[in-house]
């Protein structure tokens, strides 16, 4: 091995794994979706210490909390079933901390959900769930 190969080696850094391409390939398609519906885009991967969100957008008044979840095959489930309880209330619970990083507006606000479905490496449908799930227990009333 030549000397160039081995610096290009050395400093190449590991390539990002398949599944986070695909994630990123998601999140851009949503974004992307969204904002042509009508919404207006926020922010993108907000984290705390309960978790991450990944996109935060404002529908009007109301603020959405999008989860996106990216597949190339719905032969098993859909991907919106693989957001089960533990995750809703993570995703509760980062939305909370959100809010409270602006100081607990009186502000409505929902959790959706974005399925995107890929076929060969590209974006094959875009599917919008508003309104998938409540705040989680114990953080709403009722």
């Amino acid at each position: 091995m030549n000397l160039w190969a081995k610096l290009k080696a050395k400093f190449a850094g590991k390539a990002t794994p398949e599944h986070l391409r695909r994630g990123a390939l998601g999140e851009r398609a949503a974004k992307s979706y969204l904002q042509s519906a009508g919404l207006k885009f926020l922010a993108s991967n907000f984290r705390s210490d309960h978790g991450e969100i990944d996109l935060i957008f404002r529908d009007d008044d109301c603020l959405c909390f999008i989860e996106v979840k990216t597949r190339s095959s719905e032969e098993w489930t859909r991907p919106a079933d693989a957001v089960d309880a533990r995750k809703k209330t993570l995703l509760s619970q980062t939305a909370l901390d959100y809010l409270h990083l602006l100081k607990n507006p009186k502000v409505k606000f929902r959790f959706d959900i974005v399925e995107v479905l890929l076929r060969d490496g590209t974006v094959r449908e875009v599917r919008h769930l508003p309104h998938a799930f409540p705040l989680a227990r114990p953080y709403r009333y009722a």
